[in-house]
């Protein structure tokens, strides 16, 4: 295994943090089992970026197989965004690009992060840099099935509207894309990454996203990113309709134990200001319905226990 070094930001998170994280545990190639793990899955999150180098997170979806992998550093992917997504027209050759895989049915996920190097009409081709699978911690189990996706046009917010607002406050889940700061070297680049927690483990106030970080794996991926590029997307999506939010903002961490305090579990708080979102309805063709919690999930706090208590309890 060739043991990727972790970019400047990411080593000033875990110094920050008080994190002691001996190797990184990321390949510059995929092992087999992470080649055919892709391969067998149906939708993929991915981390681009537009125009003006804002990140975005998206879902893209296909039948099994739409993910392929010729060799351990390549990776095809057999589908490109809607013409109604905001990441739509978004990958470009010689663009840095995340991606996530992940099962809700085992916990299991992988993460690959690369280079696009070649884009058609069907989808797109990534020469993988950063390959690296994650703990089960905070994902929800799900029963996947797949549903009619209605493909309208959406609508873009300047502001949280009462549906995006509802989808923040209800949600278990949701997926952070961020990126490096420019030059940082092989180690940076872009990256999409899972956050879970019971319902209401998110607060608003106003069109600010205030969310509890439970200890993870100390690599501090997300959290070296927006220590050095601030600019970050999130993505929510309803497993029960299909619908998808998008946002676009501003992220900035707090490091206080006062703030750690706020959430039970958390250690530390940041905080995503929205500036501009998308909310589409029956946008994904994925649907998942919660099986239980993951037992760490279970063990953090959150803003709104009246929205989880039920939930965790399995009613």
């Amino acid at each position: 295994m060739t043991d990727r070094a972790f970019h400047t930001d990411e080593v000033a998170a875990q110094t920050r943090a008080g994190a002691v994280t001996m190797r990184s545990g990321i390949r510059d190639f995929m092992p087999e089992q992470h080649r055919t793990f892709f391969a067998a899955l149906p939708y993929l999150l991915v981390a681009t970026s537009d125009a003006a180098g804002w990140p975005l997170a998206t879902l893209l979806e296909g039948d099994p197989g739409f993910i392929a992998s010729a060799d351990p550093v390549t990776l095809r992917v057999g589908a490109l965004p809607h013409t109604a997504d905001p990441a739509a027209g978004m990958m470009r050759v010689a663009d840095e690009i995340g991606l996530l895989g992940i099962d809700f049915g085992t916990r299991r996920r992988n993460r690959a992060n690369g280079i696009v190097t070649g884009v058609d009409a069907a989808g797109f081709t990534i020469a993988v840099r950063q390959s690296f699978g994650n703990c089960p911690q905070y994902i929800q189990r799900r029963a996947i099935t797949r549903a009619h996706a209605s493909g309208g046009p959406g609508r873009e917010l300047a502001s949280l509207d009462p549906e995006a607002r509802s989808l923040i406050l209800r949600a278990d889940t949701f997926f952070v894309a961020s990126r490096s700061r420019a030059n940082i070297g092989p180690a940076g680049g872009a990256d999409i990454s899972h956050r879970g927690g019971r319902p209401g483990f998110v607060h608003l106030q106003a069109d600010t996203l205030l969310v509890p970080d439970f200890r993870g794996n100390h690599y501090f991926n997300t959290l070296g990113n927006l220590l050095g590029e601030p600019r970050a997307s999130l993505l929510f999506l309803d497993f029960e309709s299909g619908d998808l939010l998008q946002l676009q903002g501003l992220a900035s961490i707090d490091w206080s134990a006062s703030a750690a305090a706020l959430v039970s579990g958390a250690e530390r708080i940041w905080r995503f200001q929205v500036t501009r979102g998308w909310y589409r309805e029956r946008a994904a063709t994925l649907r998942g319905a919660l099986i239980d919690y993951s037992p760490v999930t279970l063990r953090t706090g959150t803003w709104y226990p009246e929205l989880s208590a039920n939930r965790a309890a399995g009613e």
